[in-house]
């Protein structure tokens, strides 16, 4: 298996993102995990920062998070230019079980939802 060159890690729990980042790193899967607490900063990221090279292959985005949550980062996300929107993979990290946000998930052409907790698995079979 190839290593992605960058994964982007989106979520206000700081615990998740230190227990997905340790993970990550011990499967040795990316030559980099970047991780962001507020959706929208990453939403600034990508519009300002990503470039062919610093793009994220993955992103691992969590839906509920305050003010700015996962649907907002989707919507802004899926406006960039087309180019770079098919060369990433968006993988929304969820607790959240409600048909209404899985419905909404697949309309916005989201294929992959996993449930927290992230696991060695989970991770693997993303990657495969």
């Amino acid at each position: 298996m190839e290593k992605l060159q960058r994964i982007l890690l989106i979520d206000d729990d700081e615990v998740a993102n230190f227990l997905n980042q340790e993970l990550i790193g011990g499967l040795q899967i990316a030559h980099q995990v970047e991780v962001m607490t507020d959706a929208k900063q990453a939403l600034s990221f990508m519009k300002a920062q990503c470039t062919e090279e610093h793009c994220p292959n993955l992103i691992l985005l969590d839906l509920k998070m305050p003010v700015f949550d996962g649907f907002d980062f989707l919507n802004g996300f899926l406006a960039l230019p087309n180019i770079m929107v098919q060369q990433i993979k968006v993988v929304v990290l969820t607790t959240s079980s409600n048909p209404k946000d899985t419905q909404r998930l697949q309309q916005l052409g989201i294929e992959k939802i996993i449930n927290k907790p992230l696991t060695r698995e989970k991770m693997l079979e993303l990657v495969a």
